[in-house]
């Protein structure tokens, strides 16, 4: 049961804060009087905050060290993007999780206790669990913005692409509940979906950046381009050909995730211009650090 108990909480130390940070910009970008989507959002960050913390109580000395080292569970900017968007936007964050992540211990101890087992169990089922309940008002949400009946200050695009990611999640554990492990994964499959965020992530960085950022602009453009271009050749190619274009991809995102650091340390450092939450560009950062740990597999055989 190692690899079950290892990738499951692997698995929730990103994703887990992913989403409970996908319902604080939900949170964010509803009007004071939209009170119902706003419980509602702020119910599913709390929950999601817990299993989080829940996760990472398990996960001390039961991960892998590549994962802790990716900078795909925090940065060095996720405890001061935090309190920063705790102060600007007055929702409540447990920075002690934060905290707590970066003391984590890496390993494989005792995988094979029962009780472990349970715990990791019990977790997958309950996240599950809220990533129903998630998906569905994110459909929510997305159907009404989309009739102009529901006003909230996130792009369209947005729900969509974080709709996406919560399905991904959830088809990771339920995965792991039915099999108990990960089958390879689709190399082919595994890029297009990473590239299309990566691409998203660009465009909503150019329109988050105030309009007198015109160099940063111009260079989150060049990379909505360059994702645009991976995707289009991504879908000309057969599975055993992509060796070339993984090898292109990840010199790509190295160079994004270069750009995303600047971006983070700019936006906390308040040295650009922009409606961005500081949580937000350290969010897009931690996921370019992910995608690139799953280009980095690949090159090595592994995804």
């Amino acid at each position: 049961m190692r690899e079950y108990v290892s990738v499951s909480l692997e698995t929730h130390l990103f994703f887990g804060r992913i989403m409970k940070e996908h319902a604080l910009f939900l949170l964010a970008a509803f009007p004071a009087g939209e009170t119902a989507y706003r419980s509602r959002a702020d119910w599913f960050r709390m929950q999601f905050e817990r299993a989080l913390e829940r996760a990472v109580r398990l996960a001390d000395g039961m991960v892998g060290s590549e994962i802790l080292r990716s900078g795909e569970v925090t940065t060095e900017f996720t405890e001061m993007a935090e309190q920063q968007t705790r102060r600007l936007t007055k929702i409540p964050i447990d920075i002690r999780i934060t905290r707590a992540e970066k003391r984590l211990r890496a390993g494989f101890a005792e995988c094979h206790d029962r009780r472990m087992v349970q715990q990791v169990r019990q977790l997958n089922q309950n996240v599950l669990q809220l990533l129903n309940g998630l998906i569905m008002l994110k459909e929510q949400i997305l159907r009404e913005v989309s009739a102009c009946t529901l006003y909230t200050s996130n792009y369209p695009l947005l729900i969509e692409h974080i709709l996406r990611e919560a399905k991904l999640y959830r088809q990771i554990i339920t995965v792991l509940e039915e099999k108990g492990c990960m089958p390879h994964e689709d190399l082919k499959e595994a890029e297009m979906f990473w590239n299309r965020i990566m691409m998203e992530h660009a465009l909503f960085i150019r329109g988050l950046l105030d309009p007198t950022e015109c160099e940063l602009i111009e260079t989150a453009d060049a990379f909505a381009g360059d994702y645009c271009r991976l995707l289009e050749e991504a879908r000309e190619q057969d599975c055993r050909t992509m060796d070339k274009l993984t090898r292109k991809t990840l010199e790509t995102t190295e160079k994004y995730r270069d750009f995303k650091t600047a971006g983070a340390e700019g936006i906390t450092g308040c040295g650009i211009r922009s409606v961005t939450l500081p949580l937000l560009a350290d969010h897009v950062l931690r996921e370019a650090n992910h995608y690139l740990r799953i280009l980095e597999n690949t090159g090595k055989g592994r995804v």
